[in-house]
C-alpha cells in the first residue's frame, strides 16, 4: 500500500507531476490505482485544471479543492512537527528564537484564508480532532510545538517510533497540570532547592559547589522519573553526574544528609562515603565533595549514583556498565540473561562537555550494540548556555548541544527550565518513550547558570551582558511562587516563611555540628605494599582438567567446521589427554572452562576478540557452511554460570569504561577486557588513571576487572610494541591493583584462577601484560601436569641453575617475553656462569621471594637488569629502587634500550639490531667464579 500521507509531504517538483498522472489515470478508471490512492483521491478530487493539467474527458465527482494547497497544508503541518522546536519559547533569559520561515503559511503559498477553507482533517493527527478548518488545527499545532517544550524528533527513521511521538504529543497525554496541592508541593521541593544553594553560598563564601541555580528544575525532573520508575516496578536506577548541581542532587534525590553535607564544607568528622562495594582496610585518600557518589535506598527502589572525577562524561560508559551489570542475570550458562528493565540508566551532562568530549559519541554509539545495550538511556543536558567561559558558538559547530544525539536517531525534548509544568511533562514522554521502544532519549534542560563555573568565579569579566540579566532574572522558585500566588494558591506569607523554615534548618545543623566538632579526620594511609595474606588454590584436578576439555572442544552433531580449525581442535584434545604441553589461549580456555564449572560468571569483551587479534582464542566456531555460531563453553554441561564473550566497537575509553561499571556491579564475576595490542589502552587512559587504578582510594570504590594487554618488541614499530608497562607500575601504590608479565601458559591458567578466587575476598584490579610472539612458542608452553598440580609464583627462578648455583657470578633479573630472547639464544648454552631470573608479578614488589632467590646466589656478584624496553620506560625506573635494597653492597646495573622518546624501532632491521645487542650484553663480560683460597 502506498503510503499517501508520507507522499504529500514530498509533495514538490517530479513527484508532484507523478501524482498528477495518478490522478488523470483515476478520472479515466478508478480501478487503474491502488486503493489507497482511491479512496485518497475520492475524498479530495483536486482541480487538475489549475494545475496545468488537461481536464479529463469524464469526470468522478469530489469536493473542488485545489492539489496543490491540499498538499501544501500537509506540508506546513509537518514542518511544524519537525521544525516547531526552533519556533519554540526555549530561553529562560528570554533571547528570541531562531525560528524558520517554513513554519509560516505564506512560505507554502497559503493564506489564512485558504486555512479557514480547507479541513482540518488534512492537518491530521490529535490536533486536528475538534478543529473546525485547517487554520484551527494548524494554530493548536503552534501551540504544542513552538511553546516551552521544542521535540525535537523529525530525525528518526522509524515511523513507528514518530507516530507514537506524534500522537504523544498532539493527544498530551503526558502533560502535566498540576493541582493545587502539587502545586504547593512544587513550590517546597523548589525552595528546598533553592534554600540550599543559597546557605551555602553565604555561609561558605568562595568554596566551589558548582551550584544547580538556573536549572533548579533538574531535582523535580528526577524525582518525576524515579516516581515513574517505582510505578512501572523497575528495582534499580544507575546515575552519572558531572559536578554542577550534583550536592543539590546528592542531598534531595539521593538523600544525603544535610549534616554529612556541611561537615564536609566545615572540614569536620564525618562519615566517609557511602561505598559502592564492600568495604577494606586499606589506605584512604577521599575525593573532593562534589565527586562523591552514593546510594538510596527507598522502598523497593535503589538509586546508584556513580562517583565520578572532574574529567568530563566519562562516567557515562562506567554507568552503562554497572546497568548492564544489574540487568544481566550470570546464574546459568550462556549468555547472561538480560532485563532491561531491572536497572534504568540515567545520564546527566553539561551542554558544553555534551558535544565537546568524544567520549559521548563512544557511549552513544553502544547503546544499540548486543553487548553493550541497556534497554534505552534516558539523557539530561543541564544547560547552562555556556561553557566555562565559552561561548556556545565557540564550543561547537551545532545549533543545540544536543545535536550529537541526532545522529544515534534520539529524540530530544528541549524544554524551558523556567517552566515546571513544562519540564515535568517532557520527564513523563521522556521516561514513557523509553519504556516504549527501549531506546535512549534525551531532555535538553535549558536555563543559565547563576554563578561563575564556580562560585569564587566572576563571570562578568567573559560575559557581562549576559550576567547583568542573569542577575535581574528572578528564580525558578520565585516565578513559580509568583504563579501560585496569582491563582490563590498560597499567600506571600507562607512563600516567606517555607523559606526561612529551610534557612532555619540549615542554619541548627551548622550550630549543632559546631558544637560537637573533633576537627578533620584523615585517611590513615595504612598500606604495608605487600603481598595479599590471602592464599587460594588454584590447580585443578588433571581428570577435570581433561574433561573440561573435552567439553569445551565439543561441538554439535553435523557441524562444518572449518578445516584448518579442525586440526587445531584436535591438536588440542589429544595434548590433554596425553598430558602433554599446551600454549596461552589453550590454557586459557581451560582455565575459563574450570570457572565456569565452579560457578564463576565471565565476562570477555575487547577488539577482536572472540577470535583473538592473533588467531588465538577461538571461542566462539562459526560453520564453514551456514556461518551459524557455536560457543562451546557456553554449552558445556559442567557450566554452572554465564559466559559473555563480545566483540566490543573500534575504540577503548568507551569499552573500557563500561567494563570497569560492569566489574563494580557484579563482583561475583570475573570481567576481562582485551585491548588488540596493549599500545592503544592509553587511549583509556582517562578510565585507568582515574577509575582503575584510584577508585579505592578516592572513593572506597571495589573493582576486579582484568587488563589483557598484548605487549613485546617483535620489530612491528612503535604503535605495535609497548602496552606502557612503565605507566602502571607508576600508578601501582597502597596495593591498588596487580600487575603481572607472564611467560608461561601454566602462570598465566593459575593467575587467572587466581583473580577469580580473590575477586570478592581481596579485589583488586589485574593488569596483563600477555603475549603475541610466545602465544605459540614452545618455551612458552607448559605441561598439562602443572596446571594440575602448580600455583602461581610471582618469580620464577632459572630451572638450568639449580645443580650450579654456587658457580653463578651473573644474575640477570627480567620479566615478560624477553626471557624467552635470552634462553633461545646460542650464547645460553655457553653461559654457565649466568643464571636467569623471571619476576612474573610486578606489583606487589614479590620482595620476599626475590629476597629468597637472591641467596640461592652467594657468588653472584653481578647483578642485572635486563629488559626490552627504553631505560625511561619498561620497569627499570620501579624494580630499581625496590630490588637494589635487597642486594647489600652490589649494585645493580641495567641492560636493554637507551632512553628513547619513541618506544620501539619503525624499522624490523634496526629492531633486530636492538635485540640483538641487548642478548648479546647480557652474556658479554661475564666475571669468572673466584678461585678458592
Amino acid at each position: 500500500m502506498v503510503d499517501v500521507q508520507e507522499a504529500l509531504e514530498r509533495l514538490t517538483g517530479l513527484n508532484l507531476g507523478y501524482i498528477l498522472e495518478l490522478y488523470e489515470d483515476y478520472r479515466r478508471d478508478p480501478a487503474s490505482v491502488e486503493p489507497s490512492w482511491r479512496a485518497f483521491f475520492e475524498q479530495w478530487g483536486p482541480r487538475l485544471e489549475q494545475l496545468g493539467a488537461p481536464a479529463p474527458a469524464a469526470a468522478v465527482a469530489g469536493p473542488a479543492f485545489d492539489f496543490s494547497k491540499v498538499a501544501a497544508v500537509v506540508q506546513l503541518a509537518q514542518r511544524i512537527r519537525h521544525r516547531g522546536h526552533r519556533a519554540a519559547r526555549l530561553d529562560p533569559l528570554g533571547s528570541p528564537p531562531p525560528g524558520d520561515p517554513a513554519l509560516e503559511p505564506a512560505y507554502h503559498g497559503l493564506t489564512p484564508e485558504d486555512l479557514a477553507q480547507l479541513p482540518a482533517t488534512l492537518v491530521g493527527g490529535p490536533a486536528a480532532r475538534g478543529a473546525r478548518n485547517a487554520a484551527e488545527a494548524i494554530e493548536r499545532l503552534r501551540q504544542i510545538y513552538c511553546g516551552t517544550i521544542g521535540y525535537d524528533y523529525g530525525h528518526l527513521q522509524d515511523r513507528t517510533e514518530r507516530e507514537w511521538l506524534e500522537e504523544a504529543i498532539e493527544s498530551e497525554r503526558f502533560r502535566v497540570r498540576l493541582d493545587p496541592a502539587a502545586k504547593r508541593a512544587l513550590l517546597e521541593r523548589l525552595t528546598a532547592v533553592e534554600v540550599f544553594e543559597r546557605y551555602l553560598h553565604r555561609t561558605f563564601v568562595g568554596q566551589k559547589r558548582f551550584s544547580i541555580e538556573g536549572t533548579d528544575m533538574l531535582v523535580p525532573i528526577l524525582d518525576e522519573i524515579l516516581r515513574q520508575v517505582a510505578e512501572t516496578g523497575i528495582p534499580k536506577v544507575a546515575m552519572g553526574m558531572a559536578h554542577r548541581g550534583r550536592l543539590n542532587v546528592l542531598a534531595h534525590v539521593l538523600g544525603k544528609p544535610y549534616e554529612q553535607i556541611l561537615a564536609e564544607f566545615m572540614g569536620l568528622d564525618h562519615r566517609e562515603p557511602a561505598s559502592l562495594t564492600e568495604g577494606g582496610t586499606l589506605g584512604y585518600t577521599g575525593d573532593v565533595k562534589y565527586h562523591m557518589g552514593g546510594v538510596r535506598a527507598s522502598g523497593e527502589l535503589q538509586v546508584i549514583l556513580a562517583n565520578n572525577p572532574s574529567h568530563l562524561e566519562f562516567v557515562n560508559p562506567v554507568v552503562e556498565g554497572m546497568a548492564r551489570a544489574l540487568q544481566d542475570r550470570r546464574t546459568e550458562p550462556g549468555f547472561p540473561v538480560q532485563d532491561v528493565d531491572a536497572c534504568l540508566p540515567i545520564l546527566i551532562h553539561g551542554d558544553a562537555a555534551f558535544p565537546g568530549e568524544g567520549i559521548v559519541a563512544e557511549t552513544l554509539n553502544m547503546s544499540g550494540i548486543p553487548g553493550y545495550s541497556t534497554g534505552g538511556t534516558l539523557h539530561i543536558i543541564v544547560n547552562n548556555q555556556l561553557g566555562y567561559t565559552t561561548e556556545p558558538q565557540e564550543g561547537r559547530s551545532t545549533f543545540y548541544a544536543s545535536d550529537p544525539a541526532r545522529g544515534f536517531e534520539i529524540p530530544v525534548f528541549h524544554v524551558n527550565a523556567d517552566d515546571p509544568e513544562a519540564c515535568l511533562t517532557a520527564a513523563r514522554l521522556a521516561f514513557a518513550y523509553r519504556q516504549r521502544f527501549h531506546k535512549d532519549v534525551l531532555i535538553d534542560l535549558i536555563g543559565y547558570r547563576r554563578w561563575g563555573h564556580n562560585e569564587g568565579d566572576e563571570p562578568t569579566f567573559t560575559q557581562p551582558v549576559m550576567y547583568r540579566q542573569i542577575g535581574q532574572h528572578p528564580t525558578v522558585r520565585e516565578l513559580w511562587a509568583r504563579q501560585l500566588i496569582a491563582q490563590g494558591i498560597v499567600t506571600e506569607e507562607e512563600v516567606a516563611a517555607l523559606e526561612q523554615r529551610y534557612f532555619a534548618q540549615l542554619q541548627e545543623i551548622r550550630q549543632k555540628l559546631l558544637s560537637q566538632a573533633t576537627g578533620p579526620r584523615h585517611g590513615n594511609g595504612a598500606s604495608n605494599n605487600g603481598r595479599s595474606a590471602i592464599v587460594v588454590p588454584t590447580a585443578v584436578p588433571l581428570e577435570q582438567l581433561k574433561e573440561f576439555n573435552r567439553q569445551a572442544h565439543t561441538l554439535p552433531a553435523g557441524f562444518n567446521l572449518n578445516p584448518k580449525l579442525r586440526r587445531q581442535l584436535q591438536r588440542r584434545l589429544e595434548a590433554v589427554e596425553r598430558e602433554e604441553a599446551i600454549d596461552w589461549a589453550h590454557a586459557e580456555l581451560l582455565a575459563f572452562a574450570s570457572l565456569l564449572a565452579e560457578g564463576v560468571p565471565i565476562r570477555l569483551t575487547g577488539q577482536d576478540t572472540i577470535r583473538g587479534t592473533f588467531s588465538q582464542r577461538h571461542v566462539a566456531f562459526y560453520d564453514f557452511e551456514t556461518g551459524e555460531r557455536v560457543i562451546p563453553l557456553q554449552t558445556m554441561p559442567a557450566a554452572r554460570a554465564s559466559f559473555a564473550v563480545y566483540n566490543s566497537p573500534l575504540s577503548e575509553a568507551g569499552p573500557l569504561g563500561f567494563e570497569y561499571g560492569y566489574s563494580v556491579q557484579a563482583p561475583e564475576a570475573l570481567v576481562l577486557w582485551e585491548a588488540q595490542f596493549g599500545d592503544f589502552a592509553n587511549v583509556a587512559q582517562v578510565i585507568i588513571d582515574q577509575f582503575i587504578v584510584s577508585g579505592w582510594a578516592k572513593w572506597r570504590q571495589r573493582s576486579a576487572l582484568v587488563l589483557l594487554l598484548p605487549h613485546g618488541y617483535e620489530g612491528q614499530g612503535p604503535e605495535h610494541s609497548s602496552a606502557r608497562l612503565e605507566r602502571f607500575l607508576q600508578l601501582a601504590a597502597e596495593d591498588n591493583v596487580r600487575i603481572a608479565n607472564c611467560t608461561t601458559a601454566a602462570q598465566y591458567f593459575h593467575l587467572l584462577r587466581r583473580q577469580a578466587a580473590l575477586r570478592t575476598l581481596d579485589p583488586r584490579p589485574l593488569i596483563v601484560m600477555t603475549p603475541k610472539s610466545l602465544l605459540r612458542h614452545p618455551k612458552a608452553m607448559s605441561p598439562v601436569r602443572e596446571l594440575a598440580e602448580g600455583a602461581f609464583h610471582p618469580v620464577l627462578d632459572d630451572p638450568t641453575a639449580a645443580d650450579r648455583r654456587s658457580d653463578v657470578t651473573r644474575l640477570i633479573f627480567c620479566s615478560g617475553k624477553v626471557y624467552v630472547d635470552l634462553v633461545t639464544s646460542p650464547l645460553f648454552s655457553e653461559a654457565r656462569h649466568v643464571a636467569i631470573v623471571r619476576v612474573e608479578e610486578l606489583y606487589p614488589f614479590p620482595e620476599e621471594e626475590l629476597a629468597t632467590v637472591i641467596a640461592r646466589y652467594p657468588n653472584a656478584r653481578d647483578v642485572v637488569w635486563l629488559q626490552e624496553e627504553p631505560k625511561n620506560m619498561g620497569a627499570w625506573t620501579f624494580v630499581q629502587p625496590r630490588l637494589q635494597p635487597l642486594l647489600g653492597d652490589r649494585t645493580l646495573r641495567y641492560i636493554g634500550r637507551p632512553e628513547r622518546a619513541s618506544p620501539a624501532e619503525g624499522l624490523a632491521e634496526m629492531h633486530e639490531q636492538e635485540q640483538a645487542r641487548i642478548v648479546a650484553e647480557a652474556f658479554a663480560g661475564v666475571p669468572e667464579p673466584a678461585l678458592p683460597a
